[in-house]
């Protein structure tokens, strides 16, 4: 692996730890645009719905890892929406799908 794939990888770690679980870090802005920066030295290109990810920022609750038995089941489905739809290939599109899907009605 390459230093692009490492960066790459390793600041996508650090925005799963970071910013996405239980605390956010006060630097997330930061990590956030380190991990884009990195997938753009790749050659990755910014999808508009990532585009809108990164612009819409500061409306992340604070603790996004906080949450029931009951959203962690709805969150597994959602994956296996979004795995089927990607015919189980990754791309970077997938987490901003995930974002952007339709809040279900408890």
């Amino acid at each position: 692996m390459g230093y692009k794939e490492e960066e790459a990888r390793d600041s996508f770690k650090d925005v799963v730890h970071m910013f996405l679980e239980n605390t956010k870090d006060p630097l997330y802005k930061t990590i956030v645009q380190r991990m884009l920066t990195a997938y753009e030295a790749q050659g990755c290109k910014m999808s508009l719905k990532v585009h809108f990810l990164h612009s819409h920022i500061d409306n992340f609750p604070e603790s996004l890892g906080a949450y029931s038995e009951e959203q962690g089941e709805r969150f597994h489905q959602d994956v296996c929406d979004i795995e089927r739809r990607y015919q189980g290939k990754w791309d970077v599109n997938m987490v901003a799908d995930y974002c952007c899907m339709p809040r279900r009605e408890t």
